[in-house]
């Protein structure tokens, strides 16, 4: 990459010709940093996102099966590769409505869906649980885990205005729906952004919910932890994030408190926002964040991903998609993944949104242009998902019946085909921290 193209990639798609000299200086340094942190990344994604596995194969006697031919083949990441799933059902034209169902299913294997209160629950004890029965429906169906997000935010987006004055009332209704939701769909639904933005809650807030006056009054930390043992009571089984875009010692000094008398964690993953709507992070930065929270000693989930393919408009409007902002969303997009897959701590990243139809803010931040046609970033980042980091293996088994290879951690189909013409299929599951030694005997 350029210096003048990283330069534009950072601080945006204009403007950066007017930087002066020190500018360019501490951009080359920056720069020098990126290509250091991406150059070894690939030796980082073998170390921590493949492991070895052995295959023994006997015939029905128990013999070792010599000269068998045996080939591996990848059907799921255990990385969790997502995208808020928002527009799911509501685009009126059912083509468009089709390729994004399509495109959606061909590259991800996990799916945030909304829980936003307000919306979700309009009239006061009447949750629309119908639309997301379907959502959950087709993602089991295509082998997309789902999450759920937000069940606690004071936003305005997410805060109910029937919500009444009494904050002991108030705490009745969250909690209680918290409850409600968490076991309605346990077993269907179990990772959860419990609560949103924390760090919101002070007197700087912009927020001025009955949410956010009742989440002031009892402090962060009490409000986020009320709600994560009520989560937990009601699914213990299910995987419980805090979720912000801070990604400074504020939002590290609430995590650090949230836990028990026994001093064990409330929750499971740490959830870190990364929208780039004003410039994309530098590889420094990002890694700096990775470490600065995998201090924690818990998994990393960055669960809003955006970089735009345009520029803003101005007055909070932004432009269209264009040619050459798809070719460096694709090139920042794909040097941002690959950091992130390299870093040990991280096990999911979801993007926000998959298409510009209805992207948040307007901009255009999708994988799909708004006809739902794939834009560079997707095809670069189905290359990578589904090719470079996806497990395609072959070799036969020695004198003892074993072939040892190298796949990448997750769901597997192994088919062997013997000498005598015999053709057996295996589904394989390839787990961190296993020792990973299959054997099977034919039938």
């Amino acid at each position: 990459m350029k210096r003048r193209d990283f330069v534009a990639m950072v601080v945006g798609f204009a403007g950066s010709a007017a930087l002066g000299k020190g500018v360019w200086e501490s951009v080359e340094e920056a720069m020098a940093q990126q290509e250091q942190l991406l150059a070894t990344a690939k030796e980082r994604i073998e170390q921590h996102r493949k492991g070895d596995v052995t295959f023994v194969i006997r015939a029905p006697d128990g013999k070792p099966v010599r000269n068998a031919k045996l080939t591996l083949t990848q059907t799921r990441h255990a990385f969790l590769f997502g995208c808020n799933i928002f527009r799911w059902g509501r685009i009126p034209d059912p083509k468009r409505e089709e390729l994004y169902r399509e495109r959606f299913a061909a590259i991800f294997n996990y799916a945030t869906l909304p829980f936003y209160w307000a919306p979700y629950e309009w009239e006061r004890g009447k949750p629309n649980h119908e639309y997301i029965d379907k959502v959950v429906d087709w993602c089991l169906q295509h082998g997309i885990t789902c999450k759920g997000h937000p069940l606690v935010w004071d936003s305005p987006a997410s805060s109910p205005n029937w919500l009444p004055d009494d904050f002991a009332e108030i705490e009745k209704l969250s909690t209680g729906r918290v409850r409600e939701i968490v076991q309605r769909f346990a077993g269907r639904i179990d990772i959860w952004d419990v609560v949103n933005e924390p760090t919101h809650l002070s007197p700087k807030s912009p927020n001025k919910t009955k949410m956010a006056e009742w989440g002031m009054a009892i402090g962060p930390v009490a409000y986020t932890a009320l709600h994560l043992k009520v989560a937990r009571e009601a699914n213990p089984k299910a995987i419980l994030l805090v979720n912000d875009y801070r990604t400074d010692e504020a939002y590290r000094k609430i995590l650090q408190q949230l836990k028990d008398e026994s001093g064990r964690w409330l929750f499971d993953v740490i959830g870190i926002q990364s929208h780039m709507h004003g410039g994309v992070w530098t590889a420094q930065r990002t890694w700096e964040i990775c470490e600065r929270f995998a201090q924690l000693g818990l998994p990393l989930h960055f669960t809003e991903t955006t970089i735009v393919s345009g520029s803003p408009a101005g007055f909070g409007k932004w432009g269209p998609t264009t040619p050459e902002g798809e070719e460096k969303q694709a090139e920042a997009t794909a040097s941002f993944y690959t950091l992130l897959f390299s870093h040990p701590s991280v096990e999911a990243i979801t993007w926000w949104d998959f298409s510009d139809d209805g992207a948040w803010l307007g901009a255009p931040a999708g994988w799909l242009r708004r006809d739902m046609s794939p834009k560079p970033v997707y095809e670069r980042m189905l290359e990578l998902i589904k090719g470079e980091w996806w497990t395609k293996a072959e070799g036969k088994t020695n004198k003892e019946g074993k072939w040892q290879t190298k796949a990448f951690y997750g769901e597997h189909e192994l088919t062997i085909r013997t000498q005598d013409g015999r053709k057996v299929a295996r589904k394989i599951m390839l787990r961190k921290g296993e020792k990973n030694i299959v054997e099977i005997r034919l039938p």
